[in-house]
């Protein structure tokens, strides 16, 4: 073992440090990767370039990517989340799994989720992180949602008059993205950059993309849960922004400005740190290489031995 918490050979995965010291992600598009016994290159029609695979978190592949196994597996072995996603990121097909492999933290999400009282306290705390003073005491949830849609509709408002771009209602429609406004392509473009940062914390930090508080019925409806914390703060002053300014390549120019802005915010290591918060999940792993428990219902018993 050396000095960073590291195994030769296999991760610590006790320890998160990779995932909330890293940059945030890469979108690729039409493009090969392979591991060369040094590192992952990419090939692009454009040239080649050597990806920073040990300072990665999330890397989403759009179409036209191939990758090799000893590509995955390099970029697995980092810590770096793979999301297999559509044209300009806008969908999410697969992903693979996160740096955890304890189940840990998965359960405290399913033990807070399937107690109605619990799942209550958390969709207040998620709702009251959107507001910087709080929330008035004794509010119902339908009142909730009700200060929350006045504030989603205040905050269009104001970017809409301090950049200059007309709104009028938030349109995606999966089918017709070339008749979309300037500024709803934006904000799909960037909602998408979200929703793949948030996967990727939510599976690093070992809990489970589908168990979702306020959203529900999903497999990605915590995705939608943590994103919706910051979407307002990261999403839309670069989405207004970009749409304001003359010229192509408008998403591309929204993704970029996103990764800049994400950066500077340290937006992945605020998301982890407020899921081990809203879900009470600060306790380390367990061994990653130790077999687990068996289950008993007077309290799990330990596994990997023989019982007779």
């Amino acid at each position: 073992m050396n000095g960073q918490g590291v195994v030769w050979g296999r991760q610590n995965l006790r320890e998160l440090p990779k995932f909330r010291d890293g940059t945030t992600y890469l979108y690729l598009e039409h493009t090969r990767l392979e591991h060369d016994g040094r590192g992952v290159r990419a090939y692009h029609p454009d040239g080649m370039i050597t990806l920073p695979a040990a300072s990665l978190s999330v890397l989403l592949l759009g179409p036209g990517c191939s990758v090799s196994h000893e590509a995955v597996k390099a970029l697995s072995d980092t810590g770096c989340s793979l999301l297999w996603v559509g044209e300009g990121g806008v969908r999410l097909y697969a992903s693979g799994i996160g740096e955890t492999r304890s189940a840990a933290r998965l359960q405290q999400q399913a033990r807070l989720w399937a107690n109605p009282d619990s799942r209550l306290r958390v969709v207040r705390q998620m709702y009251t992180m959107r507001f910087p003073h709080g929330l008035p005491e004794g509010l119902t949830l339908a009142q909730i949602r009700g200060h929350e849609g006045a504030r989603v509709r205040d905050a269009y408002a104001r970017y809409s008059a301090a950049y200059n771009v007309k709104w009028e209602q938030r349109q995606y429609k999966q089918n017709d993205w070339n008749r979309a406004t300037p500024i709803n392509k934006a904000l799909s473009a960037g909602n998408a950059c979200i929703y793949g940062l948030a996967h990727a914390a939510i599976l690093a930090t070992g809990y489970s993309p589908a168990l979702g508080f306020v959203h529900t019925g999903k497999m990605l409806s915590f995705v939608y849960d943590v994103a919706d914390l910051y979407k307002i703060e990261v999403v839309l002053p670069i989405a207004f922004r970009e749409a304001a300014t003359p010229g192509d390549d408008l998403e591309r120019r929204v993704r970029t400005g996103l990764r800049d802005h994400m950066t500077g915010l340290r937006l992945l290591e605020r998301m982890a740190a407020d899921l081990h918060h809203l879900l009470g999940g600060d306790q380390n792993d367990p061994e990653p290489t130790a077999p687990g428990d068996l289950w008993d219902p007077e309290g799990d018993v330990q596994g990997g031995i023989n019982h007779a």
